[in-house]
């Protein structure tokens, strides 16, 4: 059995978030010691994994309770289940596109000051020049 903060460390988790999604019903069969404290089984640590993923592509809490709910339900919910999986790894393929056109940008922009550093240039396309160039002349 594990504690709080030990699933904390393990799954590289806050203790804060662990606490909030306990709260929140993501993980139905966690105990209490005697003392109220939160233990975590290795079965515990399934839920852990499947709701820390759910939430790392943005699933919003209500549709990771319906999975874990559904899941609960047993396997006559495999359709729903499958549909919510599906919503998720769309949503996901979604955010990587938009992060390959951010990496994509940095990339440009990693070559550009490069270009700058290696030959000393002053940065063109930073409005800040154009401004220091006009508070320079005025004083």
């Amino acid at each position: 059995m594990y504690t709080i903060k030990e699933v904390a460390n393990k799954m590289e988790i806050s203790e804060h978030t662990l606490r909030f999604w306990a709260k929140i019903g993501f993980f139905p069969f966690i105990k209490r010691n005697e003392n109220n404290i939160r233990l975590f089984s290795d079965d515990d640590l399934k839920w852990v994994k499947i709701v820390k993923c759910l939430r790392s592509v943005g699933t919003d809490n209500k549709s990771i309770k319906q999975y874990i709910d559904l899941c609960i339900a047993g396997d006559s919910t495999i359709p729903q289940r499958f549909k919510i999986i599906q919503n998720t790894k769309a949503k996901a393929l979604s955010r990587m596109e938009e992060l390959k056109k951010q990496i994509s940008m940095l990339e440009f922009k990693e070559k550009f000051y490069q270009n700058l550093i290696k030959n000393n240039l002053k940065d063109s396309w930073n409005p800040m020049n154009d401004k220091y160039e006009e508070y320079k002349c005025a004083g």
